[in-house]
């Protein structure tokens, strides 16, 4: 059993436990697999009871759940051959961002995307996935790139946001994201923003810009984290879970004022419960949306996006 249980699971994992220990006991007593039958209908009953009664707060917690699927893992589940590209061309690569040309359904796409890692080696180096200016410029030059070839852009956002220390500032960090809504504002080509964990600030804004804005069932986007914005207002970050709600960071509440377009279900107890089934999801959100921008002309595709923007929150 996994030991990353949050606080409002523990029904839920109370339950798995008790069937884990008749597992062990049916392999010598096979008269055990009904009860260990009907705990399982119980742990599924349990789970859509509870996760069909999120709070915001709670909603946050799942989106950082540690063993939710990130950007690699939904590539290696819904394209085929991608090939990763590196760096800014003007300071370094950046492995918190990730980027790549790839084929979906035998149609080449470039794809970018922030990185968590798992174990600590990997978070470490893909700095917990929090973009330096480098990150953002090499997503910059990805973007042109794909315009340049006439590829749709595919982007997923899950980062608590832009890396905040002095070597961000250091290396033009504010200039990096707003020189990326910029660009991605005017790329002529189409462009699919998933929301795929937590969407945290400008680091998800500089790619959050598109055509079709779509964000998991469990995933959040905000101006700041709950934490910074309790520590903001009422100055107790532990009052995060009343800033959450306050601003409204779930995806049926964006959903309402136009921040995203779409709300991509996920299984039941979230999208670590089953990578491939959430990835069959965003995959056949993402061909269907393909599909219908691809109606448009260039001149329209710009305006629709510009329009999009201005009736956020209207």
């Amino acid at each position: 059993m996994s030991t990353n249980i949050l606080d409002f699971e523990k029904p839920i994992a109370e339950v798995v436990e008790k069937i884990e220990a008749l597992q062990l006991a049916a392999i010598d007593n096979p008269e055990l697999l009904p009860q260990i039958d009907k705990l399982k209908s119980e742990q599924a009953s349990l789970t859509k009871k509870i996760y069909s009664k999120l709070s915001t707060w709670q909603k946050v917690q799942v989106a950082r759940h540690p063993h939710r699927p990130h950007t690699l893992d939904f590539i290696k589940r819904i394209f085929d051959g991608f090939e990763e590209l590196h760096g800014d061309r003007q300071f370094g690569d950046d492995a918190s961002l990730v980027g790549g040309i790839a084929t979906l359904e035998g149609m080449p796409v470039m794809i970018i995307g922030h990185e968590k890692g798992r174990d600590t080696h990997e978070k470490v180096k893909r700095n917990f996935g929090m973009p330096q200016p480098e990150g953002y410029r090499k997503a910059k030059r990805l973007m042109q790139l794909a315009e340049q070839f006439n590829m749709p852009l595919i982007t997923f956002i899950d980062t608590a946001g832009a890396y905040p220390g002095v070597e961000g500032e250091e290396r033009g960090q504010s200039e990096a994201i707003a020189r990326n809504l910029a660009v991605m504002s005017s790329l002529k080509t189409k462009i699919l923003v998933v929301v795929t964990g937590e969407g945290g600030s400008g680091g998800a804004l500089a790619l959050g810009v598109g055509d079709h804005v779509a964000i998991l069932e469990y995933g959040t986007y905000s101006v700041a984290s709950p934490e910074a914005c309790a520590s903001i207002v009422w100055r107790e970050s532990d009052k995060a879970p009343a800033a959450a709600e306050a601003m409204k960071v779930g995806a049926s509440d964006l959903k309402k004022i136009d921040i995203v377009d779409e709300i991509i279900v996920e299984p039941i107890g979230g999208a670590h419960q089953d990578y491939d089934l959430v990835s069959a999801n965003i995959k056949s959100s993402l061909l269907s949306n393909i599909a219908e921008l691809s109606k448009f002309s260039q001149e329209e595709l710009l305006q629709r996006r510009y329009q999009r923007l201005l009736k956020i929150g209207a």
